[in-house]
């Protein structure tokens, strides 16, 4: 085999009028070699196979199945192949896939990633886009139902400041709670809220608000823009503000955290991020200097009616935990689950049965401080239960000796058959009245 220079060299030697056998000692080659090379029989770096490829035969079904299905993985096609007679391995037929181009470009998808991106105008004040980041393995000690947590990111378009809110679980209650949060971190709400197709935004298969987001939205006088089906794109600057906040606070987040605690640093993590550079038709600037143009609306001066539910599991000690805190129930509930209801910007919290019947009111303490709240009547009942469940004595040891006593030496007695011990009382009342006014020492 000839390389691309070798080849260059035989034909500028074949101009100068040399011939093959001149050319053949020139190079150290074989005459046949350079016959072939000049003759265009053989291409420069390829070697000719000493035996037929055993490919050959299955070009035609591997290209055919590509062809139907551009996505079908290369096991799943081996898997197909192997009772068709092929014999090679995974890697080769990867191998000789890649090398062949036989897999074709799927045109349905090429759209969606390398499709041309237009540049969207946000004007000032004008949209807040929002987005879910649901993040796995999330540390033991939170009190979360799954083992994960979820993010709701809330991103202005125009200057691309946002904020977050680290929530247990995306159902409504929690979104519109979690929005209500991230709104008082933004300071005020711009003309409109663009969601993907979420369910807990729109009624399914359609493009009506459900019921419960009609009313949030109308209370803070927004309009609700949802994206088009596979148009994810159009909320870019929430999705990379996604990408940030997985990869730039959740990586290294530490575990001996608190979820207050994570809540404090990611809203400090993502403060830090204003004064990032952006480009724009003025030239570098920051996200705080753009953010001065927002002109936000004001936030209602009421919070919007949401009631956040969510189960919990009471200790033995009668307690649960509730944003960063500990509530007492009352002692009949310990070691069961039960559910914990609390009213957006209410001051209390409603802790009842599964079946839903309320048996504790409690005053709620700031998020996060690690009190323990107790109320005086399961403090207690709690402590009538455990007198009252407490053993007679002290527990034995295990090698204590405790001889038999008086009632199985009895017992003893008459299985065997002797008469049992017969002991003598002196009633000392009587020497005692005897001894009544009679003095011996005249």
């Amino acid at each position: 085999m000839l390389s691309e220079e070798d080849d260059v060299d035989i034909h500028a030697l074949k101009r100068q009028g040399m011939t093959i056998s001149e050319i053949a000692r020139r190079t150290d080659h074989d005459r046949k070699t350079i016959r072939a090379y000049l003759a265009r029989q053989a291409a420069p770096g390829q070697r000719k196979r000493a035996t037929p490829d055993l490919f050959d035969k299955f070009i035609a079904y591997v290209t055919a199945r590509l062809t139907e299905d551009p996505h079908l993985w290369a096991v799943t096609l081996l898997d197909e192949l192997r009772p068709l007679g092929f014999t090679g391995s995974y890697p080769t037929l990867t191998r000789q896939v890649r090398d062949r181009g036989l897999r074709p470009t799927c045109t349905a998808c090429a759209h969606v990633t390398k499709r041309p991106n237009a540049i969207i105008e946000h004007p000032p004040g004008e949209e807040t886009q929002f987005d879910w980041v649901e993040l796995p393995d999330a540390p033991i000690g939170w009190v979360f139902p799954t083992k994960r947590a979820y993010v709701l990111v809330g991103s202005l378009a125009h200057s691309g400041v946002w904020r977050a809110v680290i929530s247990p679980s995306m159902d409504q209650p929690h979104l519109l709670a979690a929005m209500t949060v991230l709104l008082d971190l933004l300071g005020g709400v711009t003309k409109t809220w663009r969601f993907d197709r979420m369910s807990t935004v729109l009624k399914a298969g359609t493009s009506d608000l459900t019921p419960m987001f009609a009313a949030f939205s109308k209370h803070h006088a927004v309009s609700v823009v949802a994206c088009r089906p596979r148009s994810g794109n159009r909320k870019g600057v929430v999705e990379k503000n996604n990408h940030t906040a997985a990869q730039r606070w959740w990586r290294n987040l530490a575990d001996e955290l608190t979820p207050e605690q994570a809540q404090h640093s990611l809203t400090t993590f993502a403060s830090s991020q204003d004064g990032r550079r952006r480009e724009g038709r003025d030239g570098s600037t920051t996200a705080a200097v753009m953010f001065a143009a927002e002109r936000l609306a004001p936030l209602p001066p009421t919070l919007f009616p949401v009631v956040v539910t969510e189960e919990r599991t009471a200790t033995r000690q009668a307690l649960i935990d509730w944003r960063g805190n500990r509530y007492s129930v009352p002692p009949e509930l310990a070691a069961t689950k039960v559910v914990v209801y609390q009213r957006l910007g209410a001051a209390t919290i409603d802790i009842a049965t599964i079946s839903g019947i309320v048996l504790a009111r409690h005053q709620i303490a700031e998020p996060g401080l690690g009190v323990t709240i107790r109320d005086s009547g399961h403090v207690t009942a709690l402590e009538a239960i455990a007198l009252a469940s407490a053993p007679p004595g002290r527990p034995h040891r295990k090698k204590e000796r405790i001889p038999p006593g008086t009632g199985a030496r009895t017992a003893a007695a008459e299985l065997a058959g002797t008469p049992a011990p017969t002991t003598t009382v002196i009633n000392l009342a009587a020497y005692e009245q005897a001894a009544k006014n009679r003095n011996t020492l005249q």
